[in-house]
């Protein structure tokens, strides 16, 4: 049986109040930012969905990990993406003042964007 996204929250709260509070300023932005938009618990995260999968919210214990489906086909002018796999890209935030800091809004609807251009 699937997860529910407040079972979830309540598990990462248990990680610790910068998490958990980051995390629920990541997902208020994303439905502020992406009309409509659902989410999703999988692989231990809440996945974000418009038309297209594109990305999810993911908490560790020192940081919140912003993953882009397709990151790897952002044009990344700004240098905040991480990783170097073959499709994925994330964003690491370790303090709420990363998310404007590192445009976490542009970055999404680029996400979305890129998700939409799949090859």
């Amino acid at each position: 049986m699937a997860q529910s996204v407040q079972a979830l929250l309540d598990q990462i709260h248990l990680l610790g109040e910068e998490q958990f509070q980051v995390l629920q300023a990541v997902r208020n932005l994303a439905r502020e930012t992406i009309i409509p938009m659902t989410e999703e618990v999988k692989y231990g995260g809440i996945l974000f969905t418009s038309d297209v999968q594109f990305g999810g919210v993911f908490a560790y214990k020192e940081h919140v990990s912003v993953e882009f489906s397709l990151g790897a086909n952002i044009k990344d002018e700004d240098g905040f993406l991480e990783g170097g796999g073959k499709r994925r890209r994330h964003l690491k935030l370790r303090h709420l003042d990363d998310i404007a800091g590192k445009k976490l809004g542009k970055y999404l609807q680029m996400a979305l964007e890129a998700a939409r251009r799949k090859p």
